[in-house]
Formats: C-alpha cells, structure tokens, sequence
C-alpha cells in the first residue's frame, strides 16, 4: 500500500543525512583525489589555476516556495555557480554544498533538492565533494561552493576590456525578469482567492504559452556551450561576466573594472517573443526590462575589434555595442538615436 508519510530528518542526524544523500554519489574528474566521507575534500590541480566561487540562496529573498519547486531550486543553485565559473572561462569541476532546514522539511524534501542539485552536476561533468546540513530558524538556506579549474594565460577577468572593443551577449535577455513577474501574478491570484475564502476552487495557474519565460527562471541553464564555441573560434575575450543582477549593472562592472566607458545600442538587445509580449501585456518596458531583469545567467564579453569576422557568425552571440573612453562614460543609444546614461537598476538583494 503507497504511503505518503515523509521522514523526519531528526531520524537520521547530520551525519546520517549527509551519507543518505551522498553514499552513490561516483566521482568523475581526476581532479577529484577524494570526495564526501572525510574531513575535507582533496583536490589535485597540477598546471592549473583554480577557481572558486559561492553563492546564497535565502528563502523569501532569492526564491519563493510557493511557486519554486524543490528540484527545480536545486538545479538553479547548482548552475548559479557553474555560470560564475563559465564566465571567468574557466570548467567547474567540484560542488560543496552546504543547506539549511526548518522542522517544515522532510528527508524527502532534501532529497528532492538534491536530485536537482545531482542533475545540474551530470549535466555540467561536475563532481559533489562535501558540505554540510543545518538546522533553520528563518526558511530554507542553499549555499553551494563550486571549485573549478583554468588554463594559465586563458582565465579572463572583468578588467580586461579596452576602447573599441565589441560588447558581446549570449542567448536573450529580460525572459528570466518576465518569468518572475508571472509567477508573482499568478501568486497574487492565488492570495486573493485564499483571501476570498474560496479554498476549496483548484487553482489553474494561466501559464499557456508562456512556458519559455517561466523555464528561464526556474530552470536556467549556464552557457558551457558559448564558451566551447569561443575556444573553437579561437576568441579570447578580453573581459567576461556572467548576467545575474542585470545586463546594466554588468556592464558597468566591467567598464568600472577596465576604466572604460561603454555605448550599447537598444535596437542590438536580443529579445524573446515571449518576453516581449509579457512585457507589453504589464505595460512594461521591454529594453528597460532587457538591461535591468537579471537573473538571465547568459554571458557578457567584449572581444577585440580584430576578432568581428570571427564573432558575428557565432551562434547563439549578440553584439550590442561597443566599450568606449572612460570620459564618455556608459551611454544607450534608443531605437531613435538619442543618448541616455546607462544606470544599475538591477537585481540587489540588500535593498
């Protein structure tokens, strides 16, 4: 007989847990001399520069669980840090993770989570090493870290752009921004329908014809594939950011990095059909959307000038602009030829 009962996660302990989750977790890069079951990790990188990064993801800041699924969170998490690793052209390689629960969670939950996370890591070649489990007192906490490796002479920086240089972008942008305004209309549906003492209505979630923009936020996908394609091509980007908090306050990380200065042409950002008519549909602005969304994890780089004929016939590679003299300053060109100050009105979770 099928039982729903879910496991309590106090049945098993830390450790217990930890091995729950972790003990047919197989090794894959030879960088990985030892994973989960000791102290620490071990790790070999001969003629190699390592990279690290680490990200957080708060319940009620960075995800929302009434419209986020388990497994879908965990494979964002995981890819989050591939992405970090990606755009400093670098191939991740080993994931730390670290979670915190609440009494809310079951073993199942967790193990949901994970399945997301173990997905994420077969898709990318990237090997769990370690972590650690907690208790919670204010929600859901998942902080992976990612380790990854770098070719000497090959590892590009924010820094590195120069004027006239070509401002480059994978895929599309502002989709992830309008999946999130979905998500967040239909939850306010929902509210008001729980407000209205109608509990017992099931509710329908509209999601028809949408599918594209609600896949970019839950599910999104770091660029492994833009990166190959770059050293196919024989381009080495002279500076490179992931876009998590959005294309403008990317941007000008980079050209504040550089001391450069930036023109970026409206009528150049690459937009979704489906962006764009969630955008209209809220009356929004669809490039202020584009420049200003987050969360797109697509690839910002600039490449020498000399590098155009290779680079314009990239798949899947926009170029949008330009980096320019510091003194001009970071500047958009609208769709009719005016010139507005670029500004960070992106993602900032300490606001």
């Amino acid at each position: 007989m099928k039982t729903d009962k879910k496991t309590d996660i106090s049945s098993l302990g830390e450790f217990g847990l930890i091995k729950h989750l972790t003990e047919n977790i197989k090794l894959e890069n030879s960088s990985s001399v030892k994973g989960v079951g000791d102290d620490c990790a071990v790790l070999d990188y001969p003629d190699k520069h390592v990279l690290v990064t680490s990200d957080i993801l708060m319940e009620g800041i960075h995800f929302d669980l009434t419209y986020c699924p388990l497994k879908h969170l965990g494979y964002k998490a995981a890819m989050v840090n591939f992405s970090d690793v990606y755009a400093m052209n670098g191939t991740p390689r080993q994931l730390v993770v670290n979670i915190a629960v609440d009494r809310r969670f079951s073993v199942e939950d967790i193990e949901t989570i994970y399945d997301g996370i173990r997905l994420a890591c077969e898709h990318h070649h990237v090997d769990i090493v370690g972590g650690d489990t907690s208790s919670s007192l204010t929600g859901l906490v998942i902080s992976p870290t990612c380790i990854g490796e770098g070719e000497q002479g090959k590892i590009v920086y924010r820094s590195g752009a120069k004027d006239t240089d070509l401002i480059c972008v994978s895929g599309n942008l502002g989709a992830a921004y309008m999946g999130l305004q979905l998500l967040e209309q239909e939850k306010a549906v929902f509210n008001q329908q729980q407000k209205e003492g109608k509990k017992n209505l099931s509710f329908q979630p509209d999601f028809a014809g949408k599918e594209y923009i609600l896949e970019r936020q839950l599910k999104p996908e770091a660029r492994r594939d833009i990166i190959e394609a770059l050293k196919k091509a024989d381009i080495l980007p002279t500076a490179m950011m992931d876009i998590s908090d959005g294309l403008s306050s990317e941007l000008m990380h980079i050209c504040d990095s550089s001391k450069t200065g930036c023109l970026v042409y409206e009528e150049r950002l690459p937009l979704d059909y489906q962006t764009a008519t969630m955008a209209e549909h809220l009356n929004m602005n669809v490039s202020t959307c584009a420049l200003n969304g987050g969360e797109d994890y697509e690839l910002l780089f600039t490449v020498d000038l000399a590098d155009y004929d290779k680079v314009k016939n990239l798949e899947d590679v926009h170029i949008i602009g330009r980096i320019t003299k510091a003194e001009l300053g970071c500047q958009l060109e609208t769709r009719d030829g005016q010139d507005f100050e670029l500004k960070a009105q992106g993602w900032n979770p300490l606001r």
